[in-house]
């Protein structure tokens, strides 16, 4: 294990609760990064073939597959509306694990700017050290 995570800022637990606002779902272009198992997970929520729900919502990215958004970076399954996800009980590991990111753990201002963008971050239920390390290195694989 790393030093930096031997004794981490957040050793003593973060508090976050899902709002469902979707606002993690949505703002600038990038990526969400799904393996074949989640696919067919995302597949069989929406109740179709792998590959037909390949075409309709699944762009390659070199050698990985992300799953394409609307044109402004909102999720395609971010309904507009309500702004609830449309598949989520098969959220793909990526969605499953915010905000228990590197990119908002690494330093304690980056857990900062995650709670000024995301209103759930910071309330709720308080997730352990161990918890925390679950979350962040299922992430990573």
């Amino acid at each position: 294990m790393p030093t930096a995570r031997k004794n981490p800022w957040y050793r003593d637990g973060l508090k976050f609760e899902c709002t469902g606002c979707g606002d993690c779902c949505s703002g600038d272009p990038g990526f969400v990064w799904v393996n074949d198992d989640e696919i067919a997970a995302l597949a069989a929520e929406m109740s179709l073939s792998v590959d037909a729900f390949e075409q309709r919502f699944i762009r390659q990215v070199g050698k990985d597959k992300s799953l394409i958004e609307y044109p402004d970076g909102d999720c395609i399954f971010l309904e507009p509306e309500s702004r609830k996800c449309l598949v989520y009980a098969a959220r793909p590991v990526q969605c499953r694990t915010w905000p228990f990111w590197d990119s908002n753990l690494g330093r304690k201002k980056d857990w900062e700017a995650a709670r000024r963008a995301c209103p759930g971050c910071g309330t709720g239920q308080l997730y352990s050290f161990d918890e925390i390390e679950i979350r962040r290195k299922s992430r990573a694989v």
